[in-house]
C-alpha cells in the first residue's frame, strides 16, 4: 500500500511564521514523490481560541472557576470587560495578520481596547516607537492585550497556556516519563480539546497511513504526546512517528517502554532517511530497515540503526515546501522592544539553512559530539539562491532567516555576490561567529544583498573564559567585528553568557563592563544574557572533570537526558546576578544609565571592575593595517559612470584628462583622472562588476594595469581610487 504521510507541528513555537522542520521535510518528500500534508496546529489553536466565538466559550468555561475558586483582581477585571473582548477580539487578530492596517489609529488612541495588567508596562513606548511608529506601537498594545487573556486562560481555564510553550514544565529536564504520563492520563483540558477537534478533521480528511511529529522544543511535547494519544486510540493502523530537536537532544538514551504506547517510531538526527527507511518498513513488512530509529520490540526500548544507506547530502534534500500552512493567517506581535527579539516575533521569515552542521564545531558549552552540529556540509550559494526564488515565487515572501549555528562567512560572501547577481530584492538575517573574516567590506558586500541584523555570541566577555570555551575569538576581535556590521548598517545582537565554570565574581563584573562598553560605543544594538546550562553532548558534560565541575549525579534518566545538574569547584552561587545583569542589559539597549556604577545594578556588594574605561575605543582604534592579499576579490557594487574628457593647460603644457561621474542611491559623485588611467578605470569596473559571474583578484588587476599603465600599487592609493573605495569598490 502506497504511504500518505500527515506532518504536524503540534502546539506552541511561534505565532508569526511556521517552525520549518515539516516543511523541510515536505521538501524533500517532494523529490521523492512521495504525498504528504502539513499543519502547524499551533496557530490552528491559537486562530480557533482567539476567536469572537473562541473567546465566548472561554469566558462561559472559566466561569465554572467563580465563586469555587479563589479569582484574582485581574481576572475578574477581564471576565467583566467580556463584551469589549468580544468586540475587539476579530478586528486585532486581523490586524496583527497584516489584513487592517488602518485600526492601528484605533489601538494608539489608547481608548479602544480593554487594558488589563500587562498595560502597567507602558512608560516605554516612547522610547521605542516615538510619534511616528504608529503600526509598531499599535502592534504592541494589542500584544499587551492579547496577553491579558493569555493570563485570564492560565489562571482561569488552563495553567498549561502559553503563546510559544503549552505545558513546557512536563517537557523540560524530564529524566523521568511520570509527570508526563500522568498528565495523560487525565481528562484532556479545555486547550487539548480545540487541538484534538482541528487533529480530528485533518485526520478524517487526509487519511495518511503515516503520522510523523516534529518536536522542536520541549513546549512542544506534551502537545505531541496528546495528539498521537488521540490518533493511536481512535485509528490504531496509522502508524506515528516522532523527530525534531527535542528527541534530538533530549532523547537519545531513551528505554521506557510506556513511551511507545503513544508512539511506534522515534528518530534521531536528520529525519530524510529514517523516514525514507521507516516508508519502506510500513510498505514492505520483511523490510525491517531503519536508521536511527527507537522503537519497541517484545516489550522492551531497541534503537535500530541497521541501514546501510548514507545520509542525503543537502544537494539532495530539496527546496522547503511551505504549502498547506496558513501563510497569511500568521500574527506578527511585538513582545518586548529587545529588537533582535521582536525579529523572531514579528513578519513573516522564509527559513533556510547556509550550511549543515557547525564549521567550528569546537565550543564547549554546545553539543558538538551531535550529527546535527558535527557533520558540515555547505550548500553551494548557487542552489541556496535557487532555493531563495522557489520559496519567493511560493510563498509570496522575501524575508529569509537562516537558521544556521553559524554562517560561514565565505558561503555568506558567495551568496551575498550571487543575490547581488540575480538583482534579488530580498531582506536576510543569520547567526555568526565573531571572526576576522568580517572585514568592513566584506560587512558593506553583505548589507547591500539584503543582510539585515547577525546575531552571535559573544558569551562570557572575558578572554580568559572564552579560551576555555574554545570560542576562538578574543573580545577586542568581537568589537571590531560588531563595529564592522554597525558601520555598514546591520544590526548586531549577543548572545551573552553567565555561569560558566570556574567563572569568578571578578569576571562577571569584567563581563558586564566590558558589554556596558560596547553599547555605549554604539557598536552593539541588541543583547541577551543566559545562564550556562551543562548538557550530556558538550565536551563540558562529557568531561565535567577537565573544567572544574561535578556532576551531582551519574544515573541516566529513562527518559530525556540533556540538562545536568552540576557543583562548580567556585562555589559560587551564579543565579544572584541573573537580575543585575538583566536590568543593566535592558537600559543599555535604551541606550541610557551607562554612568552608573556596575554596583548600581546589585543589590549585594560586587568588585569593582578591572576593565579600563577605554578598553572597547582603543580596541576599535588601535586596529592593524592589513595589506591587500594577492588573492583577494576586487568586486564593484556601483553602477556605469558618466564619462567627460576634456584638455587642462597650465604654463604651455596641456593634459588629456577625465572625470567620471557616478550615480550612488543617495547622491552623484566624481572623480578625476588622466585619460589613460579613465578609460582603464572604466573598462575595469566594467569587468569588476558584482553582475558579472567572474571576479577577478587584486593581482589580475594589478597585471592587466601594468600591461599598458605604470606602478598599479601607486595608482591604487591615489584619491581617485580612495573615493571609489569609500562608496562601493570592495576588497574582499
Amino acid at each position: 500500500m502506497k504511504t500518505k504521510l500527515f506532518l504536524i507541528t503540534p502546539p506552541f513555537t511561534q505565532l508569526n511564521t511556521p517552525y520549518p522542520a515539516t516543511a523541510y521535510i515536505k521538501g524533500f518528500l517532494n523529490t521523492k514523490n512521495i504525498g504528504s500534508v502539513q499543519a502547524d496546529l499551533g496557530i490552528e489553536v491559537i486562530l480557533k481560541l482567539f476567536s469572537k466565538d473562541g473567546l465566548q466559550r472561554l469566558f462561559e468555561v472559566a466561569s465554572l472557576k467563580f465563586g469555587v475558586e479563589e479569582i484574582s483582581d485581574n481576572a475578574k477585571r477581564i471576565y467583566a470587560l467580556q463584551e469589549e473582548y468580544l468586540k475587539t477580539i476579530n478586528p486585532v487578530i486581523a490586524f496583527l495578520q497584516g489584513k487592517n492596517p488602518t485600526l492601528a489609529l484605533q489601538i494608539c488612541q489608547e481608548d479602544f481596547l480593554p487594558e488589563a495588567s500587562r498595560f502597567t508596562q507602558l512608560e516605554e513606548l516612547d522610547w521605542a516607537f516615538g510619534t511616528m511608529g504608529t503600526q509598531d506601537k499599535a502592534k504592541h498594545l494589542a500584544t499587551l492585550y492579547l496577553e491579558d487573556i493569555s493570563d485570564f486562560i492560565v489562571e482561569c481555564v488552563d495553567a498549561n497556556f502559553g503563546f510559544s510553550r503549552y505545558a513546557e514544565r512536563l517537557g523540560r529536564s524530564a529524566s523521568s516519563f511520570d509527570e508526563l504520563y500522568e498528565a495523560l492520563q487525565s481528562e484532556p483540558t479545555y486547550i487539548d480539546g480545540i487541538l484534538i477537534s482541528i487533529l480530528k478533521e485533518r485526520i478524517e480528511a487526509i487519511q495518511p497511513t503515516l503520522f510523523l511529529i516534529s518536536v522542536p522544543f520541549p513546549g512542544n511535547l506534551y502537545a505531541a504526546f496528546r495528539s498521537a494519544q488521540w490518533v493511536k486510540k481512535n485509528y490504531p493502523n496509522i502508524k506515528i512517528s516522532m523527530g525534531g530537536g527535542f528527541p534530538n537532544t533530549e532523547l537519545r538514551s531513551l528505554s521506557d517502554a510506556r513511551v511507545f504506547e503513544f508512539f511506534d517510531f522515534i528518530t534521531l538526527d536528520d529525519g530524510e532517511m529514517p523516514i525514507d527507511e521507516l516508508i519502506h518498513s510500513i510498505e514492505n513488512p520483511n523490510y525491517n530497515t531503519y536508521k536511527r530509529t527507537f522503537l519497541l520490540e517484545n516489550g522492551k526500548v531497541v534503537y535500530k540503526n541497521n541501514s546501510a544507506k548514507p545520509d542525503y547530502k543537502q544537494s539532495q534534500v530539496g527546496t522547503p515546501d511551505y504549502s498547506d500552512l496558513l501563510l497569511d493567517k500568521y500574527i506578527s506581535v511585538i513582545e518586548i522592544v529587545n529588537p533582535m527579539h521582536r525579529m523572531w516575533s514579528d513578519g513573516r521569515w522564509n527559513k533556510l539553512t547556509m550550511a549543515h552542521g557547525c564549521y567550528w564545531g569546537k565550543c564547549t558549552f554546545c553539543d558538538i559530539s551531535l550529527d546535527y552540529i558535527k557533520i558540515y556540509e555547505p550548500v553551494a550559494a548557487n542552489l541556496l539562491c535557487d532555493r531563495m526564488e522557489e520559496m519567493i515565487a511560493q510563498t509570496g515572501e522575501t524575508g529569509f532567516h537562516f537558521v544556521d549555528e553559524a554562517a560561514p562567512p565565505a558561503l555568506m560572501r558567495a551568496l551575498a555576490l550571487e543575490i547581488l547577481r540575480r538583482k534579488l530584492a530580498v531582506t536576510w538575517w543569520t547567526n555568526i561567529r565573531f571572526e576576522k573574516s568580517f572585514t568592513e567590506d566584506l560587512c558593506l558586500l553583505l548589507k547591500a544583498s539584503g543582510c539585515i541584523a547577525v546575531s552571535g555570541g559573544l558569551e562570557v566577555a572575558s578572554d580568559r573564559l572564552l579560551k576555555l570555551i574554545d570560542k576562538g575569538v578574543t573580545v577586542e576581535q568581537v568589537a571590531r567585528v560588531t563595529r564592522n556590521f554597525t558601520q555598514a548598517g546591520v544590526m548586531v545582537h549577543a548572545y551573552l553568557m553567565y555561569g560558566y565554570p570556574t567563572q569568578t565574581i571578578q569576571e562577571t563584573i569584567d563581563s558586564l563592563e566590558m558589554v556596558r562598553q560596547l553599547f555605549e560605543v554604539g557598536i552593539l544594538q541588541s543583547g541577551f544574557w543566559h545562564q550556562f546550562a551543562m548538557t550530556a553532548h558538550s565536551p563540558v558534560g562529557l568531561y565535567p572533570e577537565q573544567f572544574g565541575v561535578k556532576k551531582n549525579t551519574e544515573s541516566i534518566g529513562t527518559f530525556a537526558n540533556n540538562d545536568i545538574d552540576y557543583t562548580d569547584a567556585t562555589g559560587i552561587n551564579h543565579d544572584k546576578f541573573s537580575f543585575g545583569l538583566k536590568k543593566s542589559l535592558y537600559n543599555y539597549m535604551h541606550g541610557i544609565c551607562f554612568e552608573y556604577d556596575l554596583q548600581d545594578w546589585f543589590e549585594f556588594k560586587i568588585p569593582k571592575t578591572k576593565i579600563q574605561s577605554d578598553f572597547i575605543v582603543n580596541a576599535i582604534e588601535n586596529e592593524e593595517t592589513f595589506n591587500i592579499k594577492p588573492t583577494a576579490k576586487i568586486v564593484w557594487l556601483g553602477g556605469k559612470p558618466l564619462v567627460d574628457h576634456f584638455t587642462k593647460s597650465k604654463k604651455g603644457n596641456s593634459w588629456e584628462m577625465t572625470t567620471l561621474t557616478f550615480h550612488d542611491k543617495k547622491e552623484p559623485f566624481s572623480i578625476l583622472t588622466n585619460k589613460n588611467e579613465g578609460e582603464w578605470l572604466v573598462k575595469t569596473l566594467e569587468k569588476i562588476s558584482v553582475f558579472n559571474v567572474k571576479n577577478y583578484t587584486f593581482q589580475e588587476l594589478k597585471a592587466d594595469f601594468e600591461l599598458s599603465l605604470e606602478d598599479f600599487e601607486l595608482f591604487w592609493y591615489s584619491k581617485p581610487i580612495k573615493t571609489l573605495r569609500e562608496y562601493k569598490l570592495l576588497v574582499l
